[in-house]
């Protein structure tokens, strides 16, 4: 029987709205180019993103508090 796959590890929180100044997405913090790419990124690269995304998303919601729910 063959193993099954790895799942990948992924910031994405269902809230894909894109924040039209940065041009990042308000739910999980990375751009069009990083959510199209994702999967086929090596784990050093989604780390790399992954650990930029809570500065990313802070900043996002200082510029733009009425974007976010909560």
């Amino acid at each position: 029987m063959p193993e099954s796959p790895v799942p990948i590890p992924s910031p994405c929180i269902k809230v894909c709205v894109v924040d039209p100044i940065s041009s990042l997405c308000i739910g999980c913090g990375r751009s069009l180019q990083e959510i199209g790419g994702w999967v086929g990124f090596s784990a050093q690269r989604r780390d790399a993103v992954m650990a930029a995304l809570p500065e990313r998303l802070a900043r996002l919601r200082a510029q733009n508090p009425d974007a976010f729910a909560d």
